[in-house]
């Protein structure tokens, strides 16, 4: 069955085909007259100086956890027997993982910031343009992650598991597979981190000095942060985006194929061969499907912007959804443990209905189309306190409805993954495994049209600052209001996928260790669960904190500018912002704040498990019901705050300049933290844990 592992890996090189494609596509279009090509130059150097940056200093701990790994981890089978060195090939997987992490979001933002400049000269002409270099932009992120993540785990089982065959129990082959997802999750658990409080303390700084103190226009060439602004975009949104969903994919991947060392052992080697390479077949389904359906996103002038990326992701969903039927059928009808091969693709329906179902819940609370961000809006009448209790009421009512429906996606995965191998141990876990690879199958549409958005942004920006009519505007703002709800859709997909795979992670877990029942009657387990409900409000208080701390330093620095720089404000002839000040201080920031809230995500379980592995399952179910809760929250509330400010911005309730739109500015710099920092991290931190937990499982055996 060999073949069937080269062909996942195929189907990852046609994903990763199309996206230089895309690539080229998006380089031809003309990149509009020397000013806009001067602005785009500013913010494409100050993005990839960052991202260079960042990466050194995780460089730094990449090495550290390599070593560690190298050295401590032997394979221990959980019910005895002899231990088994794996360390330096889990080290292997695991720095691998992390290289495929980091090349994906390099290729995405060098991409993104070639597309800004060029997706604004396309809205001189009109909005189908405009979307299309945009889309094909986002569609370079998104083909990139989903194909190397793909790649990458195809080429870590064929190496390890086919062609060197270094161990041959399923179970430690899965550890080994294991370290390349902790790679993943490594990388993108620095990379949200310093991204969100790059990002958001320029933008704070940038909203508050510019929009409510010097009442100058978002991007206005005027305002120091401005650039810093725009490159946050690309370091946050892009490459931060694309690191999350890349280890969201990842660990979906993972998770079953660990799982299917014990679920499938009755149907002996080739048995455990088929489960274990169903979930990689699944994911390269959905790399095709993602990438005939990129061909159907297409705007005319004057229709829904909406209407043409909805098409795309669902024809994406579509083609999964018919294609996974025939690989359930097909591939398990040999398996005499298998009763009902067709309960499996229920599970994965029923992930990737629920990920679809808890993106139109994001959508519902975050678009202004809908009476939420109405709602929010029209509260700002009376001042920034009801903005912000308005913000807050609502994220917190769309956290029930995105609870039901994955809950109602975990029962019947579960039911359906019983009903497929009845007399199997386990097997409705793996069915929810299954609806968690199915929720991220198409992970190349999902991250295509939340890379678009950051494009659009810059376009805007640069439309702004580079003096472009009013109408260019116009079609740049409607393109990122848009954006600003794909964001919001896509953080659903990855916050919902985060609960079952996180969940999924834990069986694998409590299988590695031996541990049958979770005793809450145990002192030591109570503990673990109160520290892991804690630990997502701390991890979120760290991040927000270096927000704020930040984006004081950023406040003070526009401030001095407009203070100390003769006819700066009044936007002089001549007169130009000390730009590069402002990208500096968001640098430092994110760099030197990045590090101890990731590294505790990292740490603690180690430490938790070494005291005492029922602790560290407390500590894992903690923080997965807590932290899926506040992701939720955060991610509904903060785009919903933004979205009610750019509802006012378009002229309703009195618009720009009014101390509506004042108070609607204080609560969107509430919420940029909370949707592009804190919000966002949750959904990695729970799942970093969990794979910490996997790997490191032969440590804590007792």
């Amino acid at each position: 069955m060999e073949y069937w592992a080269l062909a996942t890996g195929g189907a990852a090189l046609v994903g990763l085909v199309m996206a230089f494609i895309y690539s080229r596509l998006v380089i031809r279009e003309p990149a509009g007259d020397e000013k806009m090509q001067s602005i785009s130059g500013a913010i494409r150097e100050g993005a990839m100086a960052f991202i260079r940056r960042e990466y050194q200093v995780l460089a730094g701990f990449v090495i550290v956890v390599f070593a560690l790994i190298a050295i401590f981890i032997w394979y221990k089978p959980a019910g005895g027997g002899e231990s088994t060195y794996t360390g330096i090939y889990t080290a292997i997987a695991y720095v691998f993982g992390a290289l495929c992490s980091m090349t994906a979001g390099f290729v995405g933002m060098n991409i993104a910031t070639k597309a800004n400049v060029r997706t604004t000269h396309g809205a001189e002409k009109g909005v189908r343009e405009a979307l299309l270099v945009a889309f094909r932009g986002g569609a370079v992120m998104g083909l990139t992650v989903a194909g190397l993540g793909l790649f990458g785990l195809s080429l870590v089982y064929l190496v390890f598991v086919k062609w060197w065959q270094v161990i041959t129990d399923p179970a430690g082959q899965a550890s080994i597979i294991a370290g390349f997802s902790l790679g993943a999750s490594s990388v993108a658990l620095f990379a949200r981190v310093g991204g969100g409080i790059y990002t958001k303390a320029a933008d704070v700084g940038a909203d508050l000095v510019g929009k409510v103190e010097a009442g100058i226009p978002e991007d206005d060439p005027r305002n120091p942060a401005v650039i810093a602004d725009n490159v946050g975009d690309n370091v946050g949104d892009v490459a931060g985006m694309g690191a999350d969903l890349y280890e969201s994919y990842v660990g979906s991947i993972v998770a079953p194929i660990a799982l299917a060392a014990t679920v499938f052992a009755v149907s002996g080697a080739d048995g455990v061969t088929k489960g274990m390479l169903l979930p990689m077949i699944i994911a390269g389904v959905g790399i095709l499907a993602s990438v005939i359906a990129s061909f159907f996103v297409r705007a005319r002038e004057g229709s829904h912007l909406s209407r043409a990326l909805n098409t795309g992701s669902y024809t994406a969903a579509l083609l999964t959804t018919l294609g996974t039927l025939f690989v359930c059928l097909f591939w398990l009808r040999d398996l005499e443990a298998v009763k009902n091969p067709i309960g499996f693709w229920i599970s994965i329906v029923a992930g990737l209905a629920a990920g679809l179902a808890i993106g139109w819940v994001s959508e519902l609370y975050t678009s202004d189309r809908f009476r939420p961000v109405k709602e929010i809006a029209k509260s700002s009448q009376t001042g920034p306190a009801t903005t912000i209790l308005a913000g807050f009421s609502e994220g917190m009512e769309s956290t029930a409805s995105a609870i039901i429906l994955l809950v109602a996606a975990i029962a019947g995965a579960y039911l359906a993954g019983n009903w497929a191998m009845p007399d199997v141990a386990n097997s409705g876990i793996y069915g929810i495994a299954l609806a968690a690879i199915g929720m991220l199958s198409t992970t190349g549409m999902t991250v295509s049209v939340d890379a678009y958005g950051p494009i659009a942004d810059n376009a805007g920006g640069i439309s702004e600052m580079s003096g472009r009519p009013p109408e260019v505007r116009r079609i740049t703002d409607s393109l990122d209001a848009l954006g600003n709800t794909t964001a919001a859709i896509a953080k659903g997909f990855a916050i919902a996928s985060a609960g079952v795979t996180a969940l999924a992670l834990f069986k694998a877990y409590t299988t590695a260790v031996g541990i049958e029942i979770i005793d809450l009657g145990r002192w030591q387990t109570v503990v673990g669960l109160f520290l892991g409900g804690m630990f997502p409000f701390l991890f979120s208080s760290m991040a927000i904190k270096a927000v704020g701390r930040a984006a004081y330093d950023m406040i003070e620095e526009v401030r001095r500018q407009f203070r100390e720089i003769p006819g700066l404000k009044e936007g002089k002839e001549g007169v130009r912002a000390e730009y590069a000040r402002c990208v500096d201080i968001s640098t430092r920031a994110a760099l030197k704040r990045m590090v101890p809230p990731a590294t505790i995500a990292i740490v603690s379980p180690v430490v938790i498990g070494l005291w005492d592995n029922q602790a560290l399952a407390g500590y894992l179910a903690g923080a997965l019901v807590v932290g899926f809760l506040l992701a939720i929250f955060m991610a509904n509330a903060g785009g919903a705050w933004d979205n009610a400010k750019k509802y006012i911005e378009s002229g309703n309730l009195g618009g720009k300049g009014t101390p509506t739109h004042a108070a609607a500015v204080v609560g969107d710099t509430v919420g940029d933290p909370f949707k592009d920092t804190a919000g966002p991290c949750m959904n990695i931190m729970i799942k970093v844990m969990s794979v910490i937990a996997l790997v490191f499982a032969p440590l804590f055996i007792r």
